[in-house]
């Protein structure tokens, strides 16, 4: 066709948050990128120019995660408040809110058929929801330390999860099991995910690595050194030919993962690129720093067919590998240095971007409930509710109202939360004080559960101990 390899270009700068951005998710209709951060606030950037982003205030700590779902309909952000958030992305803001964890939530991700929630926390467990009642189903707990990250495979049928126990776990859905550990990573695994094939997933950690995964074989695939510095986020192209990823060093990374290398170093951020996403289709990717800077990038290495990519690169074989999943042909010691990629600075391009500070509207304070949410609905999103009429199903149940043409400005605008309706503070202080409560009674009988596990394993030592005793002194006699 006769076309070049074009470099990544950086496309949008986005400004709001005044503090570390912790994560960055597309809306899959590609109309929205959401952000959450250490200030507490999610930000919804919009990418009409004539439109405002809105910030979304409502957790009492910072936020550590978001995630849409697949619908786009719904945003779900974890936090440091013990609490998940699920909000329509729209001006009026509103939200519901439940309870997680009994400790930081770290990250939230929705299964590909938007009916379930996976959440990761500092308590040391996973844990499964539903998405249109928030409804707790099931608990997966054999991690030793802090979760970071837990996802869903694409299927829906398998959760892989990261720790500061340095172990990468693969679960079965069905029937709660770990059906595999690996324990390959030197320290804390930051994130984890799955190839868009299922058959493979990757993780990151603060050992600087990036290893990629055959979970049907439960092997070492390919091993990247090539960051200086801890890796925060990484992120599959939907070809499952690339892997993007972010780290303490400042630098954004792309790996070929057909050809085992390094693809890009891709320089914009100020400090440690913590978060990082491709776009659905895989046509753009966005990150986020400590630097409190959203950058959205133009991939256009992927708008040709991959073989001319690998023409391009006169660096790699003649013959072009026709494959459907990854098939590396390196070694599994492979390393890359990072002289071997083109080296993109992006710097010169923000400082023209500098004016470009987008209009921000503030939606909220967000209202606080202890219980439950009780909305009814069977499908994704609340029951399909779209943002057009959710009002309307909302208003059906009692549990919306529509507040007063001068409610909103065009600065400020009162969160109308998807919870019930206003509880009296003295009977909600009542049940923030029940809540706690059941929260340190749980963590006493994990306790116990705990004990209980280390005894049973001690008493089974000491009868397989007696019992090879015994099979030693019979002989004798």
């Amino acid at each position: 066709m006769g076309s070049t390899l074009e470099d990544p270009s950086l496309e949008r700068h986005f400004k709001g948050h005044r503090d570390t951005v912790t994560s960055v998710d597309f809306n899959p209709n590609m109309k929205q990128l959401a952000s959450g951060s250490m200030d507490s606030c999610l930000m919804v950037w919009n990418f009409k120019p004539q439109m405002r982003a809105y910030r979304f205030v409502g957790h009492k700590d910072a936020i550590m995660s978001v995630c849409f779902s697949p619908s786009g309909h719904l945003v779900a952000s974890a936090s440091r408040d013990k609490t998940v958030r699920l909000w329509i992305p729209s001006v009026k803001g509103e939200s519901t809110v439940f309870k997680a964890h009994t400790a930081t939530v770290r990250s939230v991700d929705f299964s590909s058929d938007g009916q379930t929630l996976v959440t990761a926390s500092d308590d040391k467990t996973v844990k499964l929801w539903t998405v249109h009642r928030q409804k707790f189903l099931f608990s997966l707990s054999q991690h030793m330390n802090w979760v970071r990250c837990a996802k869903f495979s694409p299927d829906g049928r398998l959760i892989v999860s990261g720790s500061d126990d340095k172990t990468v776990r693969l679960w079965d859905r069905q029937s709660k099991e770990c059906i595999h550990t690996f324990f390959e990573h030197g320290g804390f695994v930051n994130n984890v995910a799955f190839h868009p094939s299922g058959t493979c997933m990757a993780s990151a950690g603060t050992d600087s690595t990036v290893k990629v995964w055959d979970i049907r074989m439960n092997k070492l695939l390919q091993h990247y050194t090539a960051h200086s510095a801890a890796v925060n986020s990484l992120s599959f192209h939907s070809s499952g030919n690339f892997l993007l990823t972010g780290s303490d060093d400042a630098t954004l990374k792309v790996f070929d993962l057909l050809e085992g290398r390094l693809f890009y170093t891709l320089h914009g951020h100020q400090g440690a690129v913590t978060s990082v996403s491709f776009s659905k289709a895989g046509d753009y990717f966005a990150s986020g720093g400590s630097d409190e800077q959203v950058l959205c990038w133009k991939t256009n290495f992927d708008q040709m067919d991959f073989n001319e990519v690998l023409q391009a690169q006169k660096t790699r074989p003649p013959k072009v590998p026709t494959v459907k999943e990854i098939a590396p042909r390196v070694k599994q010691s492979h390393q890359v240095s990072a002289t071997d990629s083109c080296f993109f600075e992006s710097r010169p391009e923000l400082k023209n971007m500098m004016d470009e500070e987008q209009q921000v509207t503030d939606v909220g304070p967000a209202m606080f409930s202890s219980s439950q949410p009780i909305v009814n609905g069977q499908s994704e999103d609340f029951g399909g509710f779209d943002i057009t009429s959710s009002d309307k199903v909302l208003r059906e149940q009692g549990l919306y109202e529509k507040p007063s043409a001068n409610a909103y400005s065009e600065h400020q605008s009162t969160t109308q939360p998807l919870e019930a309706k206003s509880i009296p503070p003295q009977l909600a202080n009542t049940l923030e004080h029940i809540v706690g409560q059941l929260d340190i009674l749980t963590q006493t009988v994990s306790l116990l559960e705990q004990r209980l596990t280390m005894t049973e394993n001690k008493l089974r030592d000491c009868l397989d101990n007696q019992q090879k005793i015994t099979l030693q002194v019979r002989p004798t006699e």
